[in-house]
């Protein structure tokens, strides 16, 4: 059976596209940074149970299997880190995209303990949410240059977007798991 475009679409957004807001004030990123911090745990639960078979499924038709989000998480998240903090240190860096595709079909993605990535997902978190919880109003004006974009990327909408990651990548384990009934 095809999967229609609509379905599709659900399947590789269940929580829906990332869409930044047009600003953003303290109380937002404080709230972007408690769902940032969230995450490891939301993940965890979303984790907990499934067999070697179950890891090792895609979440949808050429996806990738539930193994290979966990890792991507942890590098995705690796590289959130280290923009954020180049935001905060440089005026206005232009930061390096990375070939996640790639970096996900790497055997340790495709065969690694996911429980590795998992607890780096965990410690990381609570580093990055150390630093954030340190940020000055002031800080908020700061911004990054994606080059995919070429224009400033202001630091609240860089940790809206992480924060969507999470959420996003942990709806699609938590969705097919709905789906296929674990």
């Amino acid at each position: 059976m095809e999967t229609s475009k609509e379905d599709l679409e659900q399947l590789r957004y269940p929580i829906g596209r990332f869409r930044p807001r047009q600003s953003y004030t303290m109380e937002d990123v404080n709230a972007e940074i408690d769902r940032i911090e969230a995450a490891p745990a939301a993940l965890t639960e979303a984790l907990k149970g499934l067999k070697k078979k179950q890891i090792d499924t895609p979440y949808r038709e050429e996806g990738w299997t539930v193994r290979q989000v966990v890792h991507h998480l942890a590098d995705s998240h690796i590289n959130g880190y280290c923009r954020v903090k180049l935001a905060l240190t440089e005026e206005a860096p232009r930061i390096r995209t990375y070939q996640e595709a790639k970096w996900a079909d790497l055997t340790e993605a495709t065969e690694g303990d996911y429980k590795v990535s998992l607890r780096l997902v965990k410690e990381l978190h609570a580093r990055w949410v150390m630093a954030l919880r340190a940020l000055k109003p002031k800080q908020l004006s700061r911004a990054l240059i994606h080059p995919d974009v070429d224009a400033p990327f202001p630091l609240p909408a860089v940790l809206s977007l992480y924060a969507w990651h999470g959420e996003h990548h942990v709806a699609h384990i938590t969705s097919l798991r709905e789906r296929e009934g674990w």
